[in-house]
């Protein structure tokens, strides 16, 4: 490669600008302190490109920069000697240079500030509206499919009920099954030094029935099927399917949310009931090793000490989280602007609501039944 140069002389006729070399990017921070030092004159110029072997868009940035610092001065500008491909180059990225250079961002102060609270606050309260909207109208489309249930989907919603849980159903498992292993473990450490190890069972069945088995699966649908729909369906608002869908007369909720929200109110109750299955196993197996209980001894005391309103406290939030997972996956797929970027930002949100509310509601009902006394 040859290194690009550049020398500048003074004559009656005005100033030559000779340039030479290969003017590329990657060579051009060997040459940026010489054309700053050039100084600008109010004369005739002269750029000489006639020994200029290739130029890329960097380099024609660099002269055309310099040109604009002579026409600034008031000198007339000429150039000689160039490739008619480097001449319309260098003419673009002359008309394309703005006229003002940009302003740094001035830091915030404190009225700043408080703007910006103000409008995350604004955006925020409309955000929590149009989701209240949305189920509203996803509860009436539900409500109208059981009085119709001909208007139902069936291919969708069994298509839906294969990927969000018979497709879920070895990670649910195998999911279960570690976190009943990691409780008889950690609770057999615990319970040894008060010669209490028994009670492992009870703390395993209350654990995996009551909490862990429904909370973690509904983590795992979160992030597995409630990513999946908002990126489906965003990518069909971006291609403008959903639209589309409007023109010929059909409902998007109708179509696209009820199959989806449907196919989680049943399969989620499944999968946690799946999830607490495995986790006994998982439990009984780790405290048959590690404590000597045997499968006999721990099913006797399920069977004793744990209430069948255990399981039920369990499964019965299943259909509140998969009514909180279908909506807010779907709300942010139909809050997809026009790109792909747009997509990726609404799955993350959307991934992040659904997990947040899923705990917030896990903690209301764990307020509610130990105020019932259940």
């Amino acid at each position: 490669m040859t290194q690009p140069a550049i020398s500048s002389e003074h004559d009656p006729d005005g100033t030559h600008v000779r340039i030479s070399g290969e003017l590329l990017t990657q060579s051009l921070q060997t040459v940026e302190a010489d054309f700053a030092a050039i100084q600008p004159s109010a004369d005739r110029v002269v750029f000489d490109l006639s020994k200029v072997e290739a130029l890329d868009t960097g380099g024609a940035w660099l002269i055309a920069n310099l040109g604009r610092r002579f026409t600034t001065n008031g000198a007339e500008i000429e150039i000689q000697g160039a490739k008619p491909a480097h001449a319309t180059l260098i003419d673009t990225v002359t008309h394309n240079i703005p006229d003002k250079p940009g302003k740094l961002e001035e830091p915030l102060s404190f009225m700043d500030w408080v703007a910006n609270v103000g409008r995350g606050t604004f955006g925020a309260w409309k955000d929590t509206l149009s989701i209240l909207e949305f189920l509203g109208l996803t509860l009436h489309r539900l409500f109208r499919t059981f009085i119709m249930p001909w208007r139902l989907r069936k291919a969708a919603l069994v298509t839906h009920m294969e990927e969000t849980g018979v497709k879920a159903l070895p990670i649910v498992a195998l999911m279960g099954f570690l976190i009943g292993v990691v409780l008889a473990f950690q609770g057999a450490t615990q319970l040894k030094q008060f010669g209490a190890e028994i009670f492992v069972v009870e703390l395993i069945s209350i654990s995996v029935l009551r909490e862990l088995g429904i909370l973690l699966t509904a983590i795992i649908v979160a992030g597995r099927s409630g990513s999946a729909f908002t990126a489906s369906i965003g990518s069909m608002k971006v291609q403008e399917e959903i639209d589309a869908m409007r023109t010929l007369g059909l409902d998007p909720i109708e179509v696209l949310v009820i199959p989806r929200v449907l196919a989680l109110l049943i399969m989620l109750p499944i999968l946690g009931f799946v999830a607490d299955i495995a986790g006994l196993f998982g439990g009984a197996l780790m405290s048959w090793i590690d404590l000597g209980v045997s499968p006999g001894m721990f099913l006797t005391r399920l069977k004793e000490n744990t209430d069948v309103w255990q399981l039920a406290v369990g499964l019965i939030k299943a259909p509140f989280f998969a009514l909180v997972i279908g909506v807010i996956s779907c709300w942010q797929a139909m809050q997809v602007k026009g790109s792909a970027q747009s997509v990726g930002q609404r799955t993350t949100a959307s991934v992040v609501q659904s997990i947040f509310m899923v705990i917030a509601i896990d903690a209301l009902f764990s307020i509610f039944f130990s105020e019932i006394g259940i």
